[in-house]
C-alpha cells in the first residue's frame, strides 16, 4: 500500500481538510480497499450491497449515479439488476476511480467522473436512481452532499445507502466507537503502520448524526425512508427510500 501518515483527527473538523483527506487516503488504499472491505466486515459486505440493490424497485430504463463509487461494487450491481440501465460512477478519488473502470470496461451504459460529490455539476432531476455506500459519513459537508442528493433525485427517485451508524444511547454509542477504533485501527496498523488508515472510520462516524438524528434529516430534506436494515450488531445500517413530490 502506499504510504499514508495523515492523522484523521487533524482533517476532519472542516471540510476543505476533510475532502483532501479523503482524496488521499483513498487514493492511497484504492489497491487493497476490495480486499479490506472485506476483512472489516467479516466477509459480510458484498451481502449487504447486494440486499441494499436488491431492495430497489423495478424499472427499465433507469438514470443511476453511484456516488462515491469506490471500486464500483454498487455500480456493478445496478447494471445486473438493470441491464438496459444507464450508470454515472463519480468518485473523488482517481485511482478508486480506475478501479471501477477497469472492473467495468466494456460494460455498456456507464460513464466515470471524478468530482466532488457535494458540488457535481450534474443537471436538477437527472437521476431516478442515487446510491451511496459507506460515502455520506464522508462527505465533506453533509448538508451540502443531501442538498446535492435532493437536487440531482427526482420526485419520486429511490435512494439507497450503506454506511456505519452510530448508536443513539451515550453510552452503546462510546463502546461502540471504541470498538471500531481498535478493530480498524488495529489493520491500519497491520497494513500501513498508521492506525488512522482504517482507524478514521471511528473518527469520521464520531462526527456523523446518531441513527435517529440521521433519519430525521434525511426526512427534513424531503426524502421518506421505505426500509431501514441493520446489520453487525446495529454498527452497520442500509437505508432506502425516495424523495417525495
Amino acid at each position: 500500500m502506499s504510504e499514508f501518515q495523515l492523522k484523521s483527527r487533524d482533517f476532519l473538523h472542516a471540510p476543505e481538510q476533510k475532502r483532501e483527506f479523503n482524496r488521499q487516503l483513498f487514493s492511497a488504499i484504492a489497491p487493497e480497499y476490495a480486499g479490506m472491505s472485506r476483512t472489516l466486515s467479516f466477509g459480510r459486505d458484498a451481502a449487504w450491497k447486494r440486499r441494499l440493490i436488491d431492495e430497489l424497485p423495478p424499472m427499465s430504463t433507469p438514470n443511476c449515479l453511484d456516488l462515491a463509487c469506490g471500486n464500483g461494487d454498487l455500480s456493478a450491481l445496478l447494471l445486473e439488476k438493470y441491464p438496459d440501465a444507464a450508470v454515472t460512477a463519480l468518485d473523488l478519488a482517481g485511482p478508486m476511480l480506475n478501479l471501477a473502470r477497469r472492473r467495468l470496461a466494456g460494460r455498456h451504459g456507464i460513464r466515470f467522473l471524478k468530482l466532488d460529490m457535494t458540488d457535481t455539476g450534474l443537471s436538477d432531476s437527472e437521476f431516478d436512481i442515487i446510491t451511496v455506500g459507506y460515502g455520506l459519513r464522508n462527505a465533506p459537508d453533509l448538508d451540502l452532499a443531501l442538498a446535492e442528493i435532493s437536487r440531482l433525485l427526482r420526485h419520486g427517485g429511490s435512494l439507497a445507502l450503506l454506511d456505519f451508524s452510530r448508536y443513539d444511547d451515550k453510552w452503546c454509542a462510546t463502546a461502540e466507537l471504541k470498538l471500531l477504533r481498535m478493530w480498524c485501527g488495529m489493520w491500519g496498523l497491520i497494513r500501513s503502520g498508521n492506525a488512522d488508515t482504517y482507524g478514521y472510520i471511528a473518527d469520521s462516524l464520531a462526527r456523523f448524526p446518531a441513527r435517529s438524528r440521521l433519519h430525521s434529516i434525511l426526512k427534513q430534506r424531503g426524502f421518506s425512508i421505505t426500509r431501514s436494515r441493520r446489520y453487525c450488531l446495529g454498527i452497520v445500517e442500509t437505508i432506502t427510500g425516495f424523495k417525495r413530490s
